[in-house]
């Protein structure tokens, strides 16, 4: 597969989101919603709600929607797809549910819609859920994703800021996809490249998370439009700090070319006007500045485990053929939230 020739695609993908300054300065100014039965909100930025409906059953509820990050509508349709279900493994669960979120414009060949669901429905059942409807509305552009419904275990959910002093860090995909997108919009973008960060796209974090599932997993979220140290930022809060070791974060090759060209996205930069002050690199190179803040469009999953427990998750996760690793440690409480060596 090779970067196409930007017929749809402008700046799409998890690069779409808002930041995570303007998202706080919105939440923290809406009345909380309390009730016994509501085990996870939106007061710590987690991946997705839970309500308990029983001691043993629990609903986890989220969607995820944006514009087109490649040029494939039926690829995008997976991806888009992938990326919406991811929050439901990124929360210990299985899918059962999804809707559609289409926003579509009147005047454009409604193929390419047809194309873009079809890839959304392939996803949905490769996660064995149900696709059950959706919603759709006219408009200006092209945005498409699933609300998503699934099930977890009160007991065994994974949450994000439930991580321990001692933990290692475990990332399941490679960073860079942001990177390369920016480069393939430029036509700039290797074949080798670009393949790799399609297919970790369109990769499910199913398996991961049924893996992660045989191990005692403390805090676990998915890596996506807020970067590897936004979404890290958000598992330590106030409480630990990080420690990442550049030499084991696993990332798309040519990535190092991509950001010397600059070849970067405006996420990416708000990513680092929001997070750099928590931030320690001692003495990491540019490129791997970038990559750390990078948005990931349908990223890996983030996981904290005890350190031999991470070891061995590893190496079923390797299996799963995707650039993964051991990237560092959760430390008490030091002056920094995240310090890269």
């Amino acid at each position: 597969m090779e970067s196409g020739t930007n017929r749809f695609c402008q700046n799409g993908g998890c690069t779409a989101k808002l930041g995570q300054a303007a998202l706080k300065r919105v939440l923290e100014k809406l009345p909380r919603m309390e009730n016994e039965n509501l085990l996870v909100g939106y007061s710590h930025g987690d991946d997705g709600a839970v309500y308990r409906l029983s001691e043993d059953l629990a609903v986890i509820h989220t969607l995820d929607f944006f514009p087109p990050v490649v040029e494939d509508p039926r690829l995008f349709g997976q991806i888009a797809a992938a990326n919406a279900l991811s929050d439901i493994y990124a929360m210990g669960g299985d899918v059962t549910t999804a809707l559609n979120i289409v926003c579509f414009p009147e005047t454009m060949d409604l193929n390419i819609l047809g194309e873009i669901l079809a890839g959304g429905s392939e996803k949905v059942r490769e996660s064995g859920g149900i696709l059950a409807g959706g919603h759709s509305i006219a408009d200006e552009g092209i945005k498409y994703g699933l609300s998503v419904c699934g099930t977890v275990s009160p007991a065994r959910m994974f949450q994000n800021h439930t991580c321990r002093e001692g933990d290692a860090l475990l990332l399941t995909k490679p960073l860079g996809v942001g990177i390369v997108c920016a480069a393939s919009r430029l036509q700039a973008a290797s074949g080798d490249s670009f393949d790799l960060a399609v297919t970790s796209m369109r990769t499910l974090n199913r398996k991961a998370s049924e893996i992660l599932r045989k191990y005692q997993v403390h805090a676990c979220t998915d890596v996506t439009g807020f970067g590897l140290l936004g979404h890290l930022g958000e598992m330590v809060e106030e409480h630990h700090t990080a420690v990442l070791e550049q030499n084991q974060i696993p990332y798309i090759p040519k990535c190092e070319e991509y950001t010397e060209e600059f070849y970067l996205t405006a996420a990416g930069q708000r990513n680092r006007n929001h997070m750099q002050e928590r931030v320690e690199f001692g003495g990491a190179p540019f490129y791997m500045e970038e990559l750390l803040f990078d948005p990931q469009t349908s990223g890996g999953l983030l996981a904290c485990l005890d350190p031999e427990e991470a070891e061995k998750a590893l190496e079923e996760i390797e299996n799963l053929g995707l650039p993964c690793g051991i990237i560092g440690t959760i430390e008490k409480k030091r002056e920094k939230s995240i310090y890269v060596r």
